[in-house]
């Protein structure tokens, strides 16, 4: 019914449209008493084969909601009824903004894909704490971190530390997001030295607290190969606890949709169907890099359940989805958790 009748209709409007009054509608539900057991009755499917401990937490399963969805910590308990194992929120900064000039957000349905240059928007490390901490939750939720447009690179690490700081006691673990192409010169910040600066902080924080919160870090698709082994040295060299593989690409390689579309919309990052490939790629190659050294969660392509089923086998640890949901509808984290379910358990 989704494909035929809900999904048509949706995407009569634009995208960020939908977003947003999907977010909201969300909302409601959990508003409504019995709302969220209701989600749950319909769009969960739990099973104990399902389940899987990573660096330290418990999973009810391995798919989780990518950030950019949730990005204000304002439906992700709702998420989590919908059948989600974790929730990602964010990107978040230290202080609101509101991101790039719209539209920003565009469909390429015959692609499966979408191209998005919000630019990092939202409403802030004190909203997103407000929201988190007066919140009862049953939802493990991962919180990525980012800085603000208008903060120059040499001075990131302050603002990473003000987000991690801000909400540390209300993340179950963090992400690193050095990798956005949405923000002026932010993968820029894809080397040794800058990621060296940024975590430095992260970790000399963590190390005087009670509870242990993981850190990721968020890499792209671009990456070179040389590049890739720097940020795995990266990770190895400062203990950090995996890394998410990947975000969205710059690549318009092998699109369906007719060049002129393409060159119309202009520039941001591409997610979807077309980067299936290249995430796997990317978690085969730091499996084998790594000799599964540490964990890793894949975002990127995620399209089916046989998408899923493929990472795990290449050695992911969890999958991340985002684009997929949008075009599969609000039972797609159900619909995997059965497939996955025919398998044995690892």
């Amino acid at each position: 019914m989704y494909k035929r009748i809900i999904r048509p209709l949706l995407f009569r409007l634009s995208p960020e449209r939908v977003h947003n009054l999907t977010v909201r509608l969300l909302h409601l539900v959990g508003l409504i008493p019995g709302g969220r057991p209701l989600l749950r009755l319909f769009f969960s499917c739990r099973s104990p084969q399902l389940e899987r401990e990573v660096f330290g937490i418990r999973f009810s399963n391995p798919v989780g909601l990518a950030a950019g969805f949730d990005k204000n910590a304002e439906c992700f308990r709702e998420v989590g009824a919908l059948g989600f194992g974790f929730v990602e929120i964010g990107t978040v900064t230290p202080k609101p903004q509101p991101g790039n000039p719209r539209p920003r957000s565009f469909r390429l349905p015959q692609d499966n894909a979408l191209i998005n240059r919000m630019g990092l928007n939202n409403n802030g490390m004190e909203a997103v704490t407000n929201n988190l901490c007066k919140s009862r939750r049953n939802v493990i939720v991962g919180v990525n971190i980012g800085k603000n447009s208008l903060t120059p690179n040499d001075s990131a690490p302050a603002d990473y530390l003000k987000v991690f700081r801000s909400l540390y006691q209300y993340a179950d673990y963090f992400v690193v997001n050095v990798s956005c192409p949405n923000v002026q010169d932010m993968t820029a910040l894809q080397n040794s030295r800058h990621i060296t600066e940024i975590v430095t902080g992260l970790l000399d924080f963590r190390r005087g607290q009670n509870n242990y919160r993981p850190i990721l870090l968020k890499i792209s698709p671009d990456l070179t190969r040389e590049q890739v082994d720097d940020m795995i040295k990266v990770v190895i060299d400062h203990s950090l606890d995996g890394i998410v593989a990947t975000n969205t690409t710059v690549s318009r390689e092998g699109l369906q949709t007719p060049a002129a579309e393409v060159d119309k919309i202009g520039t941001g990052g591409l997610s979807g169907a077309p980067l299936t490939a290249r995430a796997l790629e990317t978690v085969r190659y730091l499996v084998d890099r790594t000799h599964g050294r540490f964990p890793i969660i894949a975002s990127g392509g995620v399209m089916t359940p046989r998408d899923v089923k493929n990472l795990l086998d290449a050695g992911a640890s969890l999958v991340q989805v985002f684009t997929g949901m949008i075009y599969e509808g609000p039972a797609f984290a159900k619909r995997i958790c059965r497939h996955l379910k025919t398998f044995p358990t690892p």
